[in-house]
């Protein structure tokens, strides 16, 4: 059986047995990416609707029909059909699902080593705008934020404050916005006696937040720099809230 691997990480990229397969129309590389997105299959008739959302019923049927054909052209079984179903042969890697699957396992602490990071920044499929992709960007970002804030708690606990911070700081990266990554590299500056660097990490969340007026930190957020001799304004929660 052929080797047969999908990446869609940092684009769509199809090898058969180390080989790049020969170029699919746009419409193929979608059906295939789509079906590849959904572990256990998907309706026929949604794929043809989400795959083509400005086509009617029937050209949109057509469509799948003819890249369903294109993709056959190949020799080799990629997508398992029946009359109202479609799903990514079992023979068929995917690099997101690898991706997906060790992130999982180390947001839920089960994972002792850290988490080859050099995915984090890569997008999926990045040059499409399909807005099917949007929820499947979504689930691999808030999968990498819950493992970068899972591996800074778990430096914290060890008592390697320099680690949490950075992993921390990635997490900000990625969402500049979200709270729990600030608290983090907070708690760490403060568990080596940097009052400075969690103020000035308080104060530029806050300057974040002040671009927009709809947003504010919770209100029941934890209170880092109580620890410290300092004006109850440098409460974490009511400085973000103020």
């Amino acid at each position: 059986m052929p080797d047969v691997r999908l990446h869609l990480l940092g684009g769509f990229e199809l090898t058969i047995d180390g080989h790049r397969a020969p170029t699919l129309q746009p419409g193929v590389q979608r059906l295939l990416a789509f079906v590849a997105l959904t572990a256990r299959g998907v309706e026929r008739d949604f794929a043809s609707q989400q795959l083509w959302p400005d086509s009617s019923e029937p050209r949109a049927r057509a469509n799948l029909r003819s890249s369903l054909w294109r993709l056959r052209r190949l020799d080799v079984e990629l997508i398992e059909t029946s009359p109202t179903r479609l799903r990514l042969a079992e023979s068929v890697w995917v690099d997101t699902r690898d991706v997906v699957g060790e992130l999982t396992a180390s947001a839920k602490g089960g994972l002792d080593n850290p988490v080859a990071f050099d995915f984090l920044f890569v997008d999926l499929l990045p040059d499409w705008y399909d807005d099917w992709l949007t929820i499947e960007r979504e689930k691999v970002r808030q999968l990498t934020l819950r493992v970068l804030e899972t591996q800074a708690r778990r430096a914290l606990a060890r008592g390697d404050a320099s680690e949490a911070i950075q992993l921390a700081l990635t997490a900000m990266a990625i969402d500049p916005l979200r709270e729990t990554p600030c608290r983090l590299v907070m708690e760490a500056h403060l568990s080596e006696g940097n009052e400075f660097d969690a103020q000035r990490t308080l104060d530029s969340y806050r300057q974040r937040l002040a671009c927009d007026p709809r947003l504010a930190g919770s209100a029941d957020a934890l209170t880092l720099l109580a620890r410290t001799p300092r004006p109850p304004a440098l409460s974490f929660g009511e400085s973000v809230a103020g």
